[in-house]
């Protein structure tokens, strides 16, 4: 035992002075850009790349005079193979910044590394309320599912949605969705009469869905992660759940952009609360949607990518104001960043480190042709609610 304690406290001892001399390069400013590249969730790491390359083209590859590198990583989406990356990035690469970080537990798999090495870490997809928490380096440009979830829980009731069964992604923001979403609709006099949880690996949505069929509520409210909500809309339509008078709401993530046209009518017609939609109407949202699609081969960007964006974005503002500074110095220059996105106006909250925006309600609508993300009504400067209590 005092043999094992030995070895870690001499681990955590020689990752501190590896912090002391992790930023010996003078001459460039590395970003360690963590992200799933392959398996379930490529598609996430897919649009951050996207979106982080289009920043640097956009703003340059210098920063206070320094070299900007980006040094890309595929994790796979399994939390060891994030945390020993982020390792070796900060060892051996000697990165000023860890960033990207496609699903919870990666980013909670990584924020003892974060912490031990002093390096600030930039979260541009993961969404459960507590990852901030987990350690006092950590940035957020991407969302939390609290925020999304109360959106669409205030909306419903007010629509003649009263009963709801919820059906969610068993990990850490499916739960902070399903939790949240059902405070508030029981607040608001709404009654949720089955809570589902739906395996993340190898996910078959049909027996839940079955059951919700049976169940006959008003609308099923979802979350599933980015990516999956396409095989869930085609179980969906195949049960005939909206021939069954079954409406479908949710976070965002579930007509997620990047795969919404690929889901057909079925969709249309589907209301969910999120912070981004390709469609936002405002002039910096249709360049960024323009620049994107003409570097990635008409790809629509989705909210992961504006997360991507934001990231690069905070990121670079604080190199400029440290002079491509690090550690303590580096996070401090993040924290209460005020700037325009494409997703409209936004911050990052000094105190809790995570990101504070609009939230919009949005319907499915067919605009020339394609399938879009309508937003109809605005929430103003959501903070998280998992952290305002």
């Amino acid at each position: 035992m005092q043999k094992r304690i030995f070895l870690r406290s001499t681990a955590l001892a020689a990752l501190s002075l590896v912090a002391a001399l992790a930023h010996a390069d003078n001459n460039t400013f590395k970003i360690g850009l963590i992200l799933p590249m392959t398996g379930p969730f490529a598609s996430t790491g897919k649009q951050i790349e996207a979106a982080a390359r289009l920043y640097m083209a956009q703003n340059g590859d210098t920063v206070a005079g320094k070299k900007v590198e980006l040094i890309v990583k595929d994790d796979t989406s399994a939390p060891d193979v994030t945390k020993r990356i982020a390792q070796e990035l900060v060892v051996n690469d000697k990165v000023n910044v860890l960033a990207g970080f496609g699903l919870t537990p990666l980013a909670l798999a990584t924020a003892p590394i974060a912490t031990q090495s002093k390096t600030p870490l930039v979260v541009m997809a993961a969404a459960t309320s507590s990852i901030t928490q987990a350690s006092p380096y950590i940035v957020r440009t991407s969302f939390t599912l609290p925020q999304a979830a109360v959106g669409i829980a205030d909306w419903a009731p007010r629509n003649g949605i009263k009963k709801v069964v919820t059906l969610v992604s068993d990990y850490g923001p499916g739960i902070d969705a399903e939790k949240y979403f059902k405070d508030r609709f029981l607040f608001n006099g709404g009654q949720v009469i089955e809570t589902l949880r739906v395996p993340m690996r190898n996910p078959d949505f049909a027996p839940f869905l079955q059951k919700v069929r049976d169940l006959k509520p008003d609308a099923m409210f979802v979350f599933v992660p980015s990516g999956a909500g396409a095989a869930l809309m085609k179980q969906f339509a195949e049960r005939g759940m909206d021939k069954a008078g079954i409406k479908l709401i949710g976070t965002g993530d579930v007509t997620d952009d990047d795969i919404l046209n690929s889901m057909g009518d079925v969709a249309l017609g589907v209301v969910t609360s999120h912070h981004y939609s390709a469609s936002h109407n405002s002039p910096l949202n249709k360049k960024f949607v323009e620049a994107f699609q003409k570097a990635n081969n008409g790809l629509r960007p989705n909210f992961m990518a504006v997360g991507g964006y934001d990231g690069m974005r905070v990121i670079y503002e604080a190199a400029k104001a440290t002079k491509g500074g690090s550690g303590d110095a580096l996070l401090e220059a993040m924290k209460g960043q005020i700037f325009e996105s494409p997703r409209g106006p936004m911050f990052i909250d000094a105190q809790t480190r995570d990101v504070v925006h609009n939230i919009y309600i949005r319907k499915v609508e067919k605009v020339g042709g394609q399938l879009y993300n309508q937003e109809f009504d605005t929430i103003k400067d959501v903070k998280d609610p998992g952290k305002t209590k």
